[in-house]
């Protein structure tokens, strides 16, 4: 890979996330509890209710999907695709189910999309929104032609809502 075709803000992403399409949200929980040995999952559904700042292929988003969440260093997201279009309808049509992306924490989702556009790297699909007080954001980047991957860049709210039960 040519590095000067690296946008500088990319150059020290730390991998934080590793994010995986699953057909069914209970069978993938029981499937990667087993794999990791653990089941404290966080269970979320997202979509236009929970995230008022929805943007799909530069336009506004009515997607909606739901996910579960596990572990640091890095955490594994699950997530099913319930209502689209979205990137991870796009994805399973071409791809089909597994792994979708890598995500990398970020202190601003602002100050990310403002490198991305200086950079000329696109931002396929956005979020933001989602936390108790309004705050935290994800944006997956155009990176895969040029990275060989999916790129998310994820900032966390300050209050996450209360997980969901998980799905039996």
């Amino acid at each position: 890979m040519n590095l000067e075709l690296v946008p500088d803000f990319l150059r020290h992403v730390v991998p934080a996330q590793i994010g995986i399409l699953v057909p069914d949200l209970a069978k993938g929980i029981k499937q990667w509890s087993a794999i990791l040995g653990r089941e404290d999952w966080r269970v979320y559904t997202y979509g236009p209710d929970v995230v008022p700042e929805l943007t799909y292929r530069g336009k506004p988003g009515t997607f909606s999907m739901r996910l579960a969440l596990i572990g640091a260093d890095p955490q594994v997201e699950l997530i099913e695709a319930l209502e689209g279009p979205s990137l991870y309808h796009e994805w399973i049509e071409e791809h089909g189910y597994g792994q979708h992306h890598i995500g990398f924490w970020v202190d601003s989702y602002d100050d990310v999309i403002a490198q991305c556009a200086e950079s000329g790297v696109g931002v396929t699909q956005t979020g933001r929104g989602y936390g108790l007080n309004g705050d935290g954001g994800f944006a997956y980047l155009d990176t895969l032609e040029s990275l060989g991957v999916i790129l998310e860049a994820i900032e966390v709210p300050a209050v996450r809502r209360p997980s969901e039960p998980i799905p039996e």
